[in-house]
């Protein structure tokens, strides 16, 4: 029989993807002795099945379709996809499945890491292998969450893929049936499509990207489609079989579609089923709620970080959550009593509710920050949405030949600021963090005319929806 060992931390993590991570940094940096526990690799689901491979795969076939729009450079690139070389490049940058270098990293800042799989076993305890760690001051639960596959007949036997299988795919299949409509689905079937496959996407749903102002979801299926893949929206999935390696699908509409893969992205689930919750109280498989300072309500030692708590299950969000959480922990563990936890404390979360910045790398990009203009009302707000079709802008024109996009802002009436903000078109991500300052630094619309975007830029469209906000 294995002998027990206890090792005393201030604070113990459980997972190690970037919010656990980045909830160790700021730890460590607040002195505070940290154990990060861990059961697959290092930097998690990110670092290997989900950002980093994804806009890996999808770089080279953003930039050879803003290639295909610029004379002079259009017919150097009209032939396909190196794939091999595309995804060589993706391997590269998932370091090959090896954490060597986010472990180097942990170690670096003094952290202790434990491999294995870690539960709780009582408050402030968390077991692994032979190892129990007790926590001083905190405990955070930082271990993200897994795709949900739909309640289909023998669906196990099918081998569908989820997001990890579409990041991680070796070769290109040559037809690939995409279920869903949100950023995985439409991601990945941008990616596929240019690589080879022939792409069916089957959204269940009337449109694509329905977090996202309506506008959005319609321009991305309109250039999925000019692409070449077959969208059907309004369709659902009623069985799925395998035979002879040829996947068949069967809609609601008794639509018959056969394919090599089938991939799901029809959400997330937590991943707490069984890292010991019952034995705090709490319910195994379920989000844990927590308050601005993403402490687990009804607890003064247990943290939830990242997209365990279902605030926004977006990386950076899960990021700055962590250093919300790190400086929250580190101020308990002084002795402070009385944190900065009002709206935009150094020890809230706010942005969580009014600022969260996402980006969709499909083509054409699809960003947003804050409040559509249907979550302003449906929150009370009396708003006004300004909308300028971004072909406009001398900058776009620039860009590429026959540029097509659209921008939003969403303005509060009565107090004159940004409560939201939209872009869609190519390389309209890099506009997206000064509508997320705007939004944040609740800054006047009457200010920011004295932001002068540079000319000729797409940014200039800041400039037009001012103008039409004035003048409309």
């Amino acid at each position: 029989m294995t002998e027990t060992e206890t090792i005393a931390y201030d604070v113990v993590v459980l997972g190690a993807g970037p919010v656990g991570e980045n909830v160790a940094d700021r730890t460590r940096a607040a002195g505070l002795t940290t154990a990060v526990v861990e059961s697959e690799l290092v930097g998690g689901e990110c670092s290997y099945w989900a950002c980093m491979p994804s806009k890996a795969l999808l770089r080279p076939v953003i930039a050879q379709a803003d290639a295909r729009r610029l004379p002079g450079l259009r017919q150097a690139v009209q032939g396909p996809l190196d794939a091999a070389a595309v995804l060589a490049h993706r391997n590269y940058y998932t370091s090959d499945w090896q954490d060597d270098g986010q472990v180097g990293w942990l170690d670096g800042i003094g952290a202790d890491l434990y491999r294995g799989h870690g539960r709780l076993t009582g408050p402030r305890t968390v077991t692994v292998g032979d190892k129990v760690l007790t926590a001083r001051h905190a405990v955070a639960v930082c271990t993200g969450t897994r795709a949900v596959l739909p309640d289909l007949p023998d669906l196990a036997e099918v081998r569908p893929w989820t997001s990890r299988e579409a990041t991680s795919a070796q070769s290109v299949p040559g037809r690939l049936v995409v279920v869903g409509g949100g950023v995985v689905a439409t991601e990945m079937a941008t990616a596929w499509q240019a690589l080879g496959s022939r792409v069916t996407l089957l959204v269940r749903g009337k449109g694509l990207l329905n977090r996202m102002e309506p506008f959005a979801g319609e321009l991305v299926a309109e250039a999925l489609t000019a692409a070449g893949v077959d969208v059907r929206t309004g369709t659902s999935v009623t069985s799925v079989t395998r035979t002879d390696g040829t996947v068949v699908v069967v809609t609601g509409a008794g639509d018959r579609i056969e394919a090599d893969e089938i991939l799901f992205a029809t959400g997330r689930a937590p991943r707490t089923d069984d890292i010991g919750l019952d034995t705090v109280g709490l319910e195994p498989g379920s989000w844990l709620p927590v308050d601005d300072s993403l402490r687990v309500v009804g607890n003064d030692w247990l943290y939830a970080v990242g997209d365990v708590n279902h605030r926004a299950l977006l990386t950076h969000q899960g990021k700055y959550q962590a250093r919300i959480a790190g400086a929250a922990i580190a101020a308990h563990a002084s002795g402070e009593t009385d944190l900065d936890a009002g709206p935009w404390g150094a020890h809230a979360a706010t942005a969580d509710h009014a600022a969260v910045p996402q980006v969709v790398f499909t083509d054409p990009e699809a960003a947003a920050v804050g409040l559509s203009f249907a979550e302003a009302e449906q929150a009370g707000h009396r708003v006004r949405a300004v909308d300028v079709d971004l072909s406009s802008v001398a900058g776009a024109g620039l860009y590429g030949e026959g540029y097509k996009g659209r921008a939003r802002m969403v303005v509060d009436l009565e107090n004159e600021v940004l409560l939201g903000a939209t872009f869609v078109g190519p390389g309209v991500g890099e506009l997206i963090h000064s509508a997320t300052v705007a939004v944040v630094g609740q800054v006047p619309v009457a200010r920011l005319w004295h932001a002068v975007p540079s000319y000729p830029t797409i940014s200039e469209v800041w400039l037009r929806l001012l103008e039409a906000f004035r003048d409309n």
